[in-house]
């Protein structure tokens, strides 16, 4: 499913006149979420959908294939997310 066609979705689930307000609805999400996983130690957790995080991703190193160079990342912030019972259980449902 592409955004497009998401828009149309949350403009039908979400009863909304228009696909612009559908739009807005989904573009404020998503900023709020980015905006408070963006706080250090932010969590949104969502009963029953599920608990969007920030975890720390450990640098590693290693070697670039074909050479003998050796590359190094650093330890950095990442988003996680983990669906809830009932999201999990929705989806199972659906896909028998």
């Amino acid at each position: 499913m592409n955004k497009s066609e998401f828009v149309d979705l949350v403009k039908e689930v979400g009863e909304y006149e228009t696909k612009k307000e559908a739009e807005k609805a989904i573009s404020a999400f998503t900023a709020a979420i980015e905006k408070a996983l963006s706080k250090k130690d932010g969590s949104v957790e969502l009963v029953g959908f599920g608990k969007f995080e920030t975890v720390l991703q450990k640098g590693k190193e290693g070697t670039v294939p074909g050479t003998t160079k050796k590359y190094k990342t650093k330890d950095k912030f990442v988003p996680k997310f983990k669906a809830g019972k009932g999201f999990k259980d929705a989806v199972a449902a659906a896909k028998k």
